[in-house]
């Protein structure tokens, strides 16, 4: 049974709401500071599950933004045993970008003897052999940064990864891998969404915020 929208009027959002939804993003994603402040403002109880570990998450990210994926891989050997062995997508991204800053680095001969020791075996799996491939296709360019594979240099690449290890990590500690302030985002989208095909219907023009607030 469909929710009749005027029900949502006499939903009560305290402030706490807000504050714990902005506090989970703060933790998820490593603003130890930030949300220390904000504990101390609104006096939220700390939610202590959640700090454990966060410095070294914290780390971890860094590490693997600056591209020192393998010091990211032995924190996070060391964070949450076992879980990049069972992730071996996740385990081969992060080598890859150790393989990727050797490129750029112009040390093509331990960059190439890294991938024979540490990417080949990831191609006795047919799931990797593109990734692979692509990631080996940048030794034929002199200048990486000009190969159709350039994304793989790319800071938002690098975020990418560390975006992923990051959910990886609280979910391997059994924490929520997605935060709530992005579960809001997600449902707000789909309900526009919504929105904008329900008011194209019966001859009513499509909504429009702007119109509607300049009304």
């Amino acid at each position: 049974m469909d929710t009749d929208p005027r029900q949502l009027d006499h939903i009560v959002v305290h402030d706490s709401d807000i504050h714990n939804i902005v506090l989970s993003y703060l933790v998820h994603n490593c603003f130890n500071e930030t949300a220390d402040s904000l504990v101390s403002s609104t006096g939220l109880k700390q939610p202590e599950n959640y700090l454990e570990g966060m410095d070294r998450r914290k780390r971890i990210i860094k590490f693997t933004l600056e591209g020192k994926a393998l010091k990211a891989v032995e924190l996070t050997e060391h964070l949450a045993e076992g879980m990049l062995e069972k992730n071996k997508e996740l385990h081969f991204d992060l080598l890859s970008l150790h393989f990727v800053e050797l490129l750029c680095a112009r040390n093509c001969t331990e960059a190439l003897q890294f991938a024979r020791t540490r990417l080949a075996p990831f191609g006795k799996d047919q799931k990797y052999v593109e990734k692979l491939e692509d990631v080996m296709a940048l030794l034929a360019y002199e200048d990486p940064e000009k190969s159709p594979m350039f994304h793989l240099l790319s800071f938002e690449h690098r975020q990418r990864v560390a975006d992923n290890l990051n959910r990886a990590i609280l979910e391997h500690a059994n924490l929520p891998s997605y935060t709530p302030m992005e579960r809001v985002i997600q449902q707000v989208t789909v309900v526009r969404q919504y929105l904008k095909q329900e008011s194209g219907k019966d001859g009513f023009p499509p909504f429009s915020l702007k119109d509607f607030l300049q009304s």
